[in-house]
């Protein structure tokens, strides 16, 4: 926790000014000296680098020294130093134990002395305050928690910094920062140049506005601003410009789309079903227009938590509701005619109890579902509480009508495709079920009535096979694939809903969705029970509907009764995640925002606060927002807008102090600012952002900037699924759906449909787009926290030979040829257009040099025409034969197809002009936002 904001104050005074006039606080005048001989001593194997800390002891919070590590002695013993491993390994008296392991490395005396002084005043550390300053004991806190737990578990303890973010939310006071060096524009601020000043590690001077605009457009909308956005806003010298800019882009329709793509890595959005049998879902898009909506719309936070979880019981006769509670559906989910109804039923319960944990509490729930949680206060029987509010729910597509705001289009040439299609497969179907029955006839007629029925008891064939060829027995199930999955993409154009209602089990074990709630729906609700082991077949004790219960021994407050009826349970666990009480669920959201424009939350696992998550950089900080977006209305705008606004967001991502420049110091290119300390030798995660953070861009938005530089980019919102093109090997190979293949991935007819943006592309569980997997776009079947942003080399082949960026530089070309009369003038629009900026005139050399050898090589060059095929052929080896069955299968989409512009279209000079188009696609500088 960081300590009041008096002390970080009178501690920012005392760096900045060399007046002795003013003493500084002797506990953070002991705590600086302690923390220089840890950083000199300690942090190059216990801290530097977080991926090879040895003993899995980290030394970089205090949360890490009182967590210890491997070893099974205590580390940090506050006011106990000969109790105390860090201080006892120092003064090498242990000879199993010398620290630092070299005898030129051991601690002076003096050292030992401040290590000593610093334990026996509790080890304050810089800018943190003792778990006890909280009002929580120092030794851990005992949580007790109703229910009837077994005294092991009542009388459980836990270290204080592991519960952090069960405890209440206060409302910090603002620091007050005097240090000249520290630009303050809102309180943002105050909490981020408390910790730098104490550190004194200087902040880097604030961003150029080419710069600004660039990261702040690509943080709200996703897309990169345009030339004429980029001239207003440098050419705008008012004070509130860049206010106004954020203001502007919260506003846009693409705001909601970048916000729904975040939040819909988190509950795992997808097309399709998942496992074996992973059909088409056709109704879930209108989950995601629904998220894409409430976005823009700036639905209140604590609405859209309950909306989602509830909606279909806060408001039967809302049809909006019926779409928002899809969330519940978001996991993958099969059952197959080998699978067993109950444990298909307990999968969908233990999953979206676990996920509506993650999702909106940062804790998973999946732990308990053996046992008591080993880390976190979460009991099992509290997992089968929750759970029990999710036993009345139930799958159904709802019958929704279309709302006026959502974009259907005209769809009558793709309902035609479909419509045809699954007419020849049932024309297939019939006339083989048509040779079966006559083959059936004339058996019978030659050898009796019921004659085939004793034939088939032998065993040689069933009845439904009589008659048929191998090869006809296999067509028959190829048939029978295509025709369910034509079936439910003809669903596609249908007003339902994928959703769920609350009542009596259904008895829902179909791979075939239900359509409409039953109308006889009697029975009882399902009775849950804790099972041991988490498993279904050893049920132990029942229990009812409830919530997490160690929250109410933080804060009695925040309990809730569940009702055991069969409607209004998820209603009362809706209503208790939303609540303001609650500790977890602002905290949650706002580091999730936070995450989004800083690379990193300020808790860096945002699924996870646990004990075994990430510990907050800025405790106070986060609770300060979280407070703050309550009082605010629970506004998503708001909270953005004083993110953005802060001068944290708005300083360079180059470090050091104010006066430092680009270019790489003598010392390894670490820069460093007049008077401080460089920002690499303190906080090499630069987790204190004395620096903004340069960020990749997402695989979605590096498409999407492609086809917006380009011109190429049809902005229409909403709607069903297109298909994009993707690799074409990729996009034919064989997608079996249990036993059989499902029709071939087929790109969008016409270039307005394929280039929409990536949020509105279908997405299937089971292929995955190349290009956007290898840029670390994840699976959609567990919730993804955070997006990795590895460096891999088929990024390379990627973005400088795939088939997507050769086509968009040459689509760039064209387009700047016609935008701009000369040569240069071309190359100045295109790095307007990639980079927000003009060309250097050594950058405008490089490319005329470039485009003129590129012409010689074209000119020379001439590409031939590649046709795209018209077929493929399939190959299935049979399950219950064991023998090869081949057949084509017809890519009528691509006898009518709409390509883009294609090379041997292109004369030598616009090919040539793609090759530097290219070479700017691939630049960092168009890659990456800083």
């Amino acid at each position: 926790m960081i300590r009041s904001a008096i002390l970080c104050a009178l501690f920012a005074l005392f760096v900045a000014s060399s007046s002795t006039s003013r003493a500084a606080d002797p506990a953070d005048q002991l705590a600086q000296r302690a923390w220089t001989v840890i950083s000199a001593k300690c942090l190059a194997c216990h801290g530097n680098d977080a991926e090879r800390i040895k003993g899995g002891l980290n030394l970089t919070t205090r949360a890490g020294a009182l967590a210890g590590g491997e070893s099974e002695r205590t580390v940090l013993a506050p006011g106990k130093p000969d109790e105390s491993l860090l201080y006892i390994a120092a003064t090498r008296k242990d000879p199993q134990l010398p620290m630092p392991p070299k005898d030129n490395d051991a601690l002076s005396a003096d050292q030992l002395k401040t290590l000593r002084e610093w334990i026996l005043a509790g080890a304050p550390w810089p800018g943190e305050k003792p778990a006890a300053s909280a009002g929580l004991p120092g030794e851990g806190v005992t949580v007790k928690t109703s229910g009837g737990l077994s005294p092991d578990w009542t009388n459980r303890k836990y270290k204080p910094e592991d519960i952090w973010a069960w405890q209440p939310l206060r409302k910090p006071d603002v620091p007050t920062i005097r240090n000249p060096q520290s630009a303050i524009r809102n309180p943002v601020d105050a909490f981020i140049a408390a910790p730098l000043a104490l550190r004194q590690i200087p902040q880097a001077p604030p961003a150029d506005k080419t710069t600004l605009i660039r990261r702040a457009t690509f943080d709200l909308t996703g897309l990169p601003p345009t030339p004429a956005e980029v001239d207003a806003f440098v050419k705008d010298k008012s004070s509130d410009a860049f206010a106004r800019l954020v203001k502007r882009l919260l506003d846009s329709p693409h705001y909601g789309e970048q916000q729904a793509r975040h939040w819909l890595d988190v509950t795992r959005y997808a097309d399709t079903a998942g496992f074996s049998n992973d059909y088409e879902r056709p109704h879930a898009w209108r989950y995601r227009d629904y998220v894409v909506r409430s976005f823009n719309a700036d639905k209140p936070y604590d609405r859209f938590i309950l909306e989602q979880v509830a909606g279909d019981e806060l408001e039967p006769a809302n049809l909006e509701m019926r779409i928002a509670v899809g969330f519940l559906r978001m996991g993958p989910w099969e059952h197959t005619g080998m699978t067993v109804a109950a444990v298909t039923r307990q999968d969908f319960l233990d999953d979206v109890t676990h996920h509506v944990g993650v999702t909106f509490l940062g804790q998973g729930l999946r732990c308990a579902r053996c046992h008591d949680h080993k880390f976190d206060p979460v009991p099992a029987r509290d997992y089968y509480r929750i759970q029990a509010a999710f036993a009345s729910t139930q799958f159904a597509e709802r019958p929704s009508p279309f709302l006026p705001g959502e974009n259907m289009g005209d769809t009558t040439a793709a309902r035609s495709r479909v419509e045809k299609h699954l007419a020849e497969a049932r024309e297939v179907l019939a006339s083989l079920r048509k040779k079966n029955l006559d083959a059936i006839a004339a058996y019978e007629k030659d050898h009796g009535a019921g004659s085939v029925g004793e034939f088939t008891k032998s065993g040689t064939a069933r009845r439904d096979n009589f008659g048929l060829t191998k090869e006809e027995l296999s067509a028959r199930k190829t048939h029978q694939k295509r025709q369910d999955c034509f079936e439910r993409e003809l669903r596609r154009f249908e007003a339902y809903a994928l959703s769920v209602y609350s009542g009596p089990p259904n008895n829902y074990t179909s791979v075939r969705p239900l359509y409409g709630v039953p109308t006889n729906r009697v029975g009882v609700v399902q009775v849950v029970h804790v099972l041991s082991g988490g498993a279904l077949e050893s049920p132990a004790d029942e229990v009812t509907p409830g919530v997490l219960s160690a929250l109410e021994a933080f804060n009695p407050q925040s309990a809730i009764p569940v009702p055991q009826s069969a409607s209004g349970r998820r209603t009362a666990l809706a209503k208790w995640i939303a609540s303001p009480q609650n500790t977890l669920t602002a905290r949650v959201i706002v580091n999730r925002v936070w995450q989004q424009h800083f690379g990193r939350g300020l808790v860096a696992t945002p699924n996870n606060f646990g004990a075994m998550g990430g510990k907050p950089t800025h405790p106070e900080l986060l609770d300060w927002l979280a407070g703050w977006f309550v009082e605010n209305g629970w506004s998503l705008k708001k909270l953005h807008a004083l993110i953005l606004n802060s001068a944290t967001y708005q300083q360079s991502s180059v470090p050091g102090g104010r006066g430092s420049t680009r270019a790489p110091s003598s010392s390894g290119g670490k820069s460093q600012g007049a008077g401080g300390t460089a920002p690499s030798q303190i906080d090499p995660k630069n987790e204190l952002l004395s620096y903004f953070p340069t960020r990749r861009l997402a695989a979605e938005e590096l498409r999407d900037s492609m086809l917006a530089v380009t011109g190429e980019l049809n902005p229409q919102s909403g709607g069903h699924g297109v298909f994009p093109e993707i690799n074409w090997e990729v996009a034919f190979q064989p997608r079996h759906i249990m036993g059989s293949v499902a029709p071939a991935y087929q790109p969008s007819p016409t270039s307005a449909e394929r280039n929409r943006r990536t949020l509105y592309a279908f997405r299937i569980r089971t292929l995955a787009d190349p290009m956007l997997e290898v840029f670390n776009r994840p699976g959609s079947e567990t919730s993804c926290e955070h997006r990795d942003a590895t460096t891999v080399t088929p990024q390379v082949f990627s973005l400088m030979n795939g088939d997507f960026v050769n086509n968009r530089a040459l689509a760039f070309a064209a387009s700047l040829e016609k935008s701009a009369p000369t040569l240069k003038g071309r190359i100045e629009l295109a790095f307007r257009r990639a980079f927000g900026r003009a060309p250097t005139s050594d950058e405008l050399k490089s490319c005329e040099a470039h485009f003129n050898k590129m012409v010689a090589h074209h000119r020379a060059n001439t590409p031939k025409p590649v046709e795209l095929p018209t077929k493929v052929k399939r190959h299935m080896v049979e399950e219950m034969t064991g023998e090869d069955f081949f057949w084509d299968e017809e890519l009528d989409v691509l006898k009518n197809y709409q390509r883009d512009l294609m090379p041997w279209q292109a004369g030598a000079e616009t090919r040539a002009l793609a090759e530097v188009c290219l070479v700017l696609l691939n630049a960092n500088e168009f890659v990456y936002v800083r």
